[in-house]
């Protein structure tokens, strides 16, 4: 008897946890910037007009971006100390657990963090939504580690 093919479902945007070092477990609600760009140098060979040779050249990494609800003011006092003139490194890992959130499915590292931008919650007394912090990250190096 043959048998099925297997099911491969993509994985939920939304089971995710992010870990920096030797900062507490935070809650984000939103997590982008899982991106790296390969920047490309153009070479107009002569004689061949026809075509253009692509030649790739030096990668970059975007900035990461992580919203949370303001649970405390740890993320606060790690930007705070930059912005005194001490710069502390962190590394870290994004994690996306499988449905059931038994494991983890991918995992992303990211390298010599630090925030270089920090956003506070916008307010307004006409609304009741959660205040949301944004934290952007600068790093050196991401990986996909699964």
């Amino acid at each position: 008897m043959a048998e099925t093919a297997g099911r491969n479902d993509p994985f939920l945007a939304f089971r995710f946890e992010v870990k920096i070092d030797d900062l507490p477990v935070a809650g984000f609600s939103e997590c982008t910037g899982l991106q790296l760009e390969t920047e490309v140098f153009d070479y107009n060979e002569g004689g061949l007009n026809s075509i253009v040779r692509k030649f790739p050249t030096r990668t970059k990494q975007v900035n990461l971006v992580l919203k949370r609800g303001i649970v405390d003011r740890k993320l606060w006092d790690w930007y705070f100390q930059l912005t005194q003139g001490t710069i502390d490194f962190r590394n870290g890992s994004i994690l996306v657990r499988d449905p059931s959130g038994a494991s983890v499915a991918m995992e992303w590292h990211f390298r010599r963090a630090f925030p270089c931008k920090l956003h506070g919650p916008d307010l307004s007394a006409t609304q009741s939504q959660v205040a949301v912090e944004t934290l952007e990250l600068c790093h050196q190096g991401l990986e996909r580690q699964q």
